[in-house]
């Protein structure tokens, strides 16, 4: 049985998200300087994956209908990047769902 490092895994999450989406969407810690409320940092997560799939279907549908200023190199990335980020909080859901049922089945 693998041993999940729970400050790794946030870390590099953290990494995807800077990675993945542009900064004015960027998930922000609090600034208190204390430690960082899981249930916040995951529902602001969550947020800007919903966030960035409406961007990219908004500029998709605007590119569909010709409206004047839609790029289609800018409607690809911003799907792209909707894509991947949608796939990353998959790929940590699992990785939730995996530690959940790990330490489940830990005897006590």
């Amino acid at each position: 049985m693998s041993t999940i490092d729970v400050n790794n895994l946030l870390a590099q999450m953290r990494q995807m998200t800077a990675q993945v989406r542009m900064p004015e969407t960027a998930v922000q810690a609090p600034s208190s300087g204390g430690p960082a409320n899981f249930s916040s940092l995951l529902q602001q997560s969550i947020a800007a994956v919903g966030n960035s799939q409406m961007e990219a279907g908004q500029m998709a549908a605007s590119f569909e209908r010709g409206d004047p200023g839609a790029d289609l190199g800018r409607t690809m990335i911003a799907v792209q990047k909707a894509d991947l980020s949608l796939r990353t909080a998959v790929a940590v859901q699992s990785k939730l769902v995996d530690a959940y049922n790990a330490v489940m089945n830990m005897s006590v």
